[in-house]
Formats: structure tokens, C-alpha cells, sequence
């Protein structure tokens, strides 16, 4: 039979609830409030939750979209309340929930709800990627989310002011409507054709590094701003430069203004370094849940490495590492020893960009770039061993690098 978790924090309902599935064959998990739910979907993927709206310490609507936000509604939750109103079972059916239940509930209504339940496949709407939403812990996280839909709800343009380390694609993410398309783009790369822009219809365009758009982009981007209502597109902007900057540089006046109209400075993982390893945990959590990496778990000497470390690529780095590590690691636990191994990451925010929809010429020079990238951090730079380990030969090496912009290998005879 099922796996059944029941979230209520009145100790008479848990039992009741508890005497009923069992004596219906089911297995049965308790917890008294979201904490202990938390611990107890966590460690036992149970199959289906009985969960109560309304308890002490999170409640249970706020629980829901935690785990909608994280990727974590892979099971049927039906929802418990003795004070509800039907806003509210709206609310939780659009989250995920699949019913809802009036207490004090009757042995028919639960029973035929359990039923329904087990026989319904997972929902098929849930996120895909984590959002900002599955980090209600984080004091600076919680409030750059609050502030973000705000701005989200006046503009379908958002421009993250950002340096390096920013976790601008983990906002965007959390702007993203589960099942509508996704466009990740580099500024030095490129941008959609703008006799593409129906493909985007209710999607998001997310463009990282505006300040290296050249001319005839620019003139693209604007054609696409004129157009996002019309195509029901959001459109999320990342610029390691301010207005008066690009203005200086010859940017078109008027597209400035609606690019810098709503401006959110996006956090960098150093703002939340206490915060890293929930949010590689939480990270890994998701690969797993959605069948991305084999089940694992992050050691303390793991987690304490990747909080120290510096990534300068931000979250798209953190986010490689966490899944290089788990697609790696021969043991369920993932350790790495202290002095320093090092980490499959993705140097540059370059690696979140390949893409289908890019032409072939451009993904293979991004892969290109990470894979040498990669290679040349593993060698410290060695260009002896980096051309054994490649195969190619010396001068075609060089050659390469210097095509893809990297300057790790200068003409010096290695030992």
C-alpha cells in the first residue's frame, strides 16, 4: 500500500487520521508542524500528504508553494482546514493541490480523497527549476523575493543591476510561469531573432550581460521591448553597467530609459554565504527529485568547501558544481577531502547559455570555451599536460585558446 504523510498539529486529528489509513493498510508518517513536515518528505518521498492549513510555526499554504517553488511537489497533497473559505482551496488547488477537505472530516470523504490521490499521477505542472521561493529561511532572500514580484506586477521588464557572483538567473527563475517557454541568452553572444519572438508567446527572455550587446542587437532589443505585451513575454535583463555608462557609450536614449525603468539589484552568493549550503542542498535535493543525478547527499566537509569557495560565475556555476559533483560521485555521500579538490564546475555564466535553439557554430564555441575552461583549472594552467589531455597538438592549442578568449596558456615549457 501508500506512503502517507499527515501534516496537523492537533495531536487528536494526527491519531485519528493515523488509526484510519493504517487499519486501510497504508503506512503512516507524522508531523506536528512544516519543520518536522519538512524533515519527514525529505527523508521518506512519501506517496501522497494529508496537510493542515492552519499551524503554528509555517502554514500549510506557504508549505505548499515552498515545495511547488522547489520542485519538490512530485506527490498529491490534499489539504486540511477547519476555517477555510473557497479563496482558499482556490489558491491551494492552483499551487498543486489536488483537493480539500472540511474538517471535522468524514471517514468517506477521506478514504474516497486517498483513493483519488494514489491513482492520479504526479502533477505535471510542477517547476521545473528552482525559485526564490523555496529559500523562506533567508532573511535577504525572502525580502529580495517580496520586492521582486512587486516589481514583477508593474512591468514585464526587469533589468538586475549585477556584478559578478549574482544570483539574477535564480530571480528570474522565480518569475517563470511552470510550462511556458524559457530563453536563456549571452549579450556577447547573441539574441533571438526578433521574427521569432511568437515562439516566446507567454514565455521569458532572460539576457545576461547587456553591456556587451553590440549596435545591431541593441536595435533588436528594442524592437523586442516594443513587443512584449503583444506576445505576452517577460523580459529579464542582467547589466554589470549603469544607464550613464551605457548612455556614454552611444546607447539609444529612449531604450535606456524603458531597460532602467524598474531596476533590482540582484544579491551575489557572497550577500548569502551563510546561506550556501541550505542552497546547495536544496539544489541537489531538486536534481534528484526531478531524476537530473542518483540520489545523494552532501557531506559537511563538502558543504563547508563549496561555502568557502568563490564563485565568480554565480549561481549558474554553484548550480554546475552542485550537479558535477552528484553525476561524479561513486558514493551516496558526497565528500571531497580538505586540502582542496577540485570542483566540475562551470567557470563562466557562458555554460547556462547552451542552447537548441542557438545555431551550431555558437553552442560549440560555448561548449568549446567550458570544456577548455574546465581542462585548464584541473592542469593549473600546465599547457603540456593540457595538450595530452586534449590531444591536440601544441601550436593548434595555443591557437584555440586564443579563438576562445582565454589566456591560461602562455608559450613557456612546463615541467
Amino acid at each position: 500500500m501508500a506512503k502517507i504523510l499527515i501534516v496537523d498539529d492537533e495531536i487528536g486529528i494526527r491519531e485519528l487520521l493515523s488509526e484510519i489509513l493504517r487499519d486501510e493498510g497504508h503506512d503512516v508518517i507524522l508531523a506536528e508542524d512544516a519543520a518536522a513536515a519538512r524533515t519527514a518528505r525529505n527523508a521518506s518521498c512519501p506517496d501522497m500528504v494529508l496537510l493542515d492549513i492552519w499551524m503554528p510555526d509555517t502554514d500549510g499554504i506557504t508549505l505548499l508553494k515552498e515545495w511547488a517553488a522547489g520542485g519538490q511537489l512530485t506527490m498529491p497533497v490534499v489539504m486540511m482546514s477547519g476555517h477555510g473559505t473557497i479563496d482558499t482551496a482556490v489558491e491551494a488547488t492552483r499551487i498543486g493541490a489536488i483537493d480539500y477537505l472540511e474538517k471535522p472530516i468524514s471517514l468517506q470523504k477521506l478514504l474516497s480523497a486517498v483513493k483519488r490521490g494514489l491513482q492520479r499521477t504526479p502533477p505535471t505542472h510542477t517547476s521545473t527549476s528552482l525559485t526564490l521561493a523555496a529559500f523562506p529561511e533567508s532573511p535577504l532572500l525572502r525580502d529580495f523575493y517580496r520586492r521582486l514580484r512587486q516589481t514583477a506586477t508593474q512591468s514585464r521588464l526587469i533589468l538586475f543591476r549585477s556584478g559578478a557572483n549574482h544570483l539574477a538567473e535564480l530571480a528570474a527563475r522565480s518569475l517563470q510561469t511552470p510550462g511556458t517557454p524559457w530563453f536563456a541568452f549571452e549579450a556577447r553572444k547573441g539574441l533571438i531573432d526578433p521574427t521569432r519572438l511568437a515562439s516566446c508567446q507567454g514565455g521569458q527572455i532572460y539576457l545576461i550581460g547587456l553591456e556587451h550587446l553590440s549596435r545591431p542587437l541593441q536595435k533588436n532589443l528594442a524592437y523586442i521591448v516594443e513587443r512584449l505585451e503583444r506576445h505576452d513575454i517577460r523580459l529579464t535583463v542582467v547589466s554589470g553597467a549603469d544607464r550613464e555608462d551605457l548612455l556614454a557609450a552611444g546607447w539609444d536614449a529612449p531604450l535606456l530609459e524603458r531597460l532602467f525603468a524598474h531596476v533590482l539589484v540582484s544579491p551575489t552568493l557572497a550577500d548569502i554565504r551563510a546561506d550556501l549550503p541550505e542552497l546547495a542542498c536544496r539544489i541537489l535535493r531538486h536534481l534528484v527529485e526531478t531524476n537530473e543525478v542518483p540520489p545523494h547527499r552532501l557531506s559537511t566537509a563538502a558543504l563547508a568547501q563549496l561555502q568557502r569557495r568563490d564563485w565568480h560565475g554565480g549561481y549558474a556555476e554553484f548550480h554546475a558544481a552542485i550537479r558535477g559533483l552528484a553525476q561524479a560521485a561513486p558514493e551516496e555521500e558526497i565528500t571531497m577531502p580538505e586540502n582542496g579538490l577540485p570542483l566540475p564546475t562551470a567557470a563562466t555564466e557562458s555554460s547556462a547559455m547552451v542552447s537548441f535553439d542557438q545555431p551550431l557554430r555558437e553552442a560549440r564555441e560555448i561548449f568549446e570555451r567550458i570544456y577548455f575552461e574546465h581542462h585548464l583549472r584541473l592542469e593549473k594552467g600546465n599547457m603540456t599536460r593540457l595538450a595530452q589531455k586534449t590531444g591536440l597538438e601544441r601550436t593548434h592549442l595555443y591557437r584555440k585558446l586564443r579563438q576562445l578568449g582565454l589566456h591560461g596558456g602562455r608559450r613557456r615549457e612546463e615541467s
